[in-house]
């Protein structure tokens, strides 16, 4: 039985977290904290907002669903705690990723970050950057709902960045008129990327490839947060046996 902590439990992400654990035979959910502990216990876990209550519940494996702002916080007290961390909080900058990575290779506690749990995304990305290989012409479009506070998606960094790495050539339009900046997305290592933030929608991407004569799109939609949860269960299971940092969950996957 592994003991599982949620930091975020009050969110959307994190009380989807909260009920896939509660539903596992070899998971026990010991701990939920949030920055809004009011409200009912989750199962018979009460809600607090002091991040302590992680370490101080025997915790081994934290699950972090919170804000860009926080995340990196929150990981380096579990790790320095010896919790082992699954990060599943989109933004994660550079920087952060490679603190994390050292507090990981250098501590007793594992971490795992994961800029997307559907494994249909990751099939999207792998897809995405064979296509890369014979496409130079490409942009990445993201679609979220409007309570998303990062963009572009974590998701859509790293396909554009795999993207990036995989094609031979090194296509580019123009960027717009001066009169509109911005309208041509943002530029994420030579690739545009483009974000909409809108009510109704949950988690979509498309990958779309022109060549002479021809387009290609590849696309996922996530219609429900029960879509991450078989990714976020297996990198629950897993971040006790992958030393140091492991990124993304196509590692997993691959055993």
């Amino acid at each position: 039985m592994i003991r599982v902590g949620v930091i975020g439990a009050r969110g959307k992400m994190g009380g989807e977290v909260c009920r896939a654990i509660l539903g596992a035979d070899d998971l026990e959910l010991v701990a939920v904290t949030d920055r809004d502990a009011r409200g009912d216990p989750i199962g018979e876990i009460e809600v607090v907002s002091d991040l302590s209550a992680i370490a101080g519940a025997g915790t081994e494996v934290a699950v972090d669903f919170t804000h860009p702002t926080v995340v990196i916080d929150d990981a380096r007290r579990c790790l320095a705690d010896g919790v082992h961390v699954v990060v599943g909080t989109s933004g994660v900058t550079p920087e952060g990723l490679e603190e994390i990575r050292v507090l990981a290779e250098s501590g007793p506690a594992n971490a795992i970050v994961v800029p997307n749990f559907a494994v249909g995304a990751v099939l999207m990305m792998r897809f995405a950057e064979e296509a890369a290989r014979h496409f130079d012409a490409v942009e990445v479009m993201e679609l979220h709902h409007d309570g998303k506070a990062d963009a572009p998606s974590g998701t859509a960094v790293a396909t554009a960045r795999r993207v990036g790495a995989a094609r031979a050539g090194t296509w580019s339009a123009p960027s717009g008129d001066e009169a509109h900046p911005g309208a041509r997305g943002a530029d994420v290592e030579g690739i545009r990327v483009h974000s909409v933030r809108l009510p109704g929608l949950l988690a979509h991407q498309e990958v779309v490839f022109g060549g002479p004569g021809e387009t290609l799109t590849i696309r996922h939609d996530s219609t429900d947060r029960s879509s991450f949860m078989a990714g976020v269960l297996l990198a629950i299971r897993s971040v006790g046996s992958r030393p140091g940092l492991t990124v993304g969950l196509e590692p997993l996957l691959e055993g």
